[in-house]
């Protein structure tokens, strides 16, 4: 048999070819049409598409500022957290008077904080948004540790910090001793020194009380640190003891055991001070003629004291008298003599 052989036949002209189909070309030659946006764009020319992009803008700002003042996000409720001695009251009017005309959609929460701050009793406020109409403020309140007595006679309570906050008042409990000494200027850097203040002050509590003579303390002097005196209370009221800044418990202590021995030893109404800032235990008191005798026996005590320290390894008691200012020289006139008095009568003579 014979093999035939067919021939492949030649493709038409319009028929699709296997790797993929192609469109049949419109008869008049011309493409489809094809619309979009970006073909639609490419006409607009660049000055209509900035104003179109500068009005979008506008209307923006106008829908977010009709939105945040609509009445949805006007505040009706002010919630206050974390006060016990501040007026929560207080605080919620001022931020209701602050947020009445922004809403709480625009009110300024930083420097509304900022402005709660710097009430009285308060060290720090943080204060939050609660969509749609409600405002949250976290209070940290200042926390009172010391009493001073101002320049007007005051009692004020202060904080770690140095800062005033209000007036001691009856009901409030009496600390064990007041401060003297306060700077009331109100710069930054009297704040500063009465920060150094309050911190020698607890420094002091915490020593005196362990040495359990803090009872005996009226008011502490810190006018400066580095010369802390105390000012006792009772029948000693009128003794000032300067301690110095280092080892206040001890020397405190030391000072006052000297003190009551002088004391048990003889009279000691006239000491006015007792100074224990260096190595010895000075007990200054006031002169005069009627304080001879005190000062004799103040001397022989001195000596037994003295004699008794050095056995023991304790600090030396020294008493020392209160300076007294010299005369002034016009107090001390020459009498006149015999050659004066001719002179007067000479001159008298003259004038008559």
């Amino acid at each position: 048999m014979k093999e035939q052989v067919i021939a492949s036949r030649p493709a038409r002209r319009g028929a699709p070819s296997g790797k993929g189909s192609q469109r049949p070309a419109r008869r008049d030659g011309k493409e489809p049409s094809r619309f979009s946006a970006r073909s639609l764009l490419a006409y607009v020319p660049t000055a209509m598409k900035i104003a179109f992009g500068v009005l979008a803008v506008i209307g923006l700002a106008i829908s977010y500022r009709a939105a945040s003042s609509a009445s949805l996000f006007q505040v009706r409720a002010v919630e206050v957290v974390g006060t016990s001695r501040t007026s929560a009251e207080e605080i919620e009017g001022l931020v209701r008077r602050t947020v009445s005309r922004t809403g709480v959609w625009r009110a300024e929460l930083p420097a509304l904080s900022a402005e709660i701050g710097r009430l009285p009793g308060v060290r720090r406020a943080v204060v939050t948004r609660v969509l749609p109409d409600r405002l949250r403020v976290r209070i940290t309140e200042r926390v009172p540790l010391a009493v001073i007595r101002n320049a007007a006679g005051h009692f004020v309570w202060v904080d770690d910090e140095g800062v005033t906050l209000s007036q001691m008042k009856s009901t409030d409990q009496m600390p064990p001793f007041f401060i003297i000494g306060w700077n009331e200027d109100g710069t930054n850097e009297a704040r500063e020194g009465n920060a150094e203040r309050v911190k020698k002050y607890q420094e002091a509590l915490r020593e005196w009380q362990a040495a359990n003579v803090a009872d005996r303390v009226s008011e502490i002097n810190l006018f400066d640190v580095r010369d802390v005196r105390a000012q006792l209370t009772g029948d000693d009221s009128q003794i000032e003891v300067r301690v110095g800044a280092q080892e206040l418990g001890s020397r405190l202590k030391a000072a006052l055991e000297e003190l009551d021995r002088y004391k048990q030893a003889g009279r000691a109404s006239l000491i006015t001070y007792v100074d224990f800032t260096g190595n010895n235990v000075v007990l200054g008191y006031s002169s005069g003629d009627s304080g001879r005798a005190d000062e004799n026996n103040a001397e022989a005590v001195s000596d037994r004291t003295t004699a008794t320290t050095r056995d023991s390894g304790k600090p030396t008691v020294v008493v020392a008298k209160k300076r007294t200012e010299a005369k002034p020289a016009s107090d001390n006139k020459r009498k006149p003599t015999a050659r004066d008095q001719k002179t007067a009568h000479a001159n008298q003579s003259r004038v008559r």
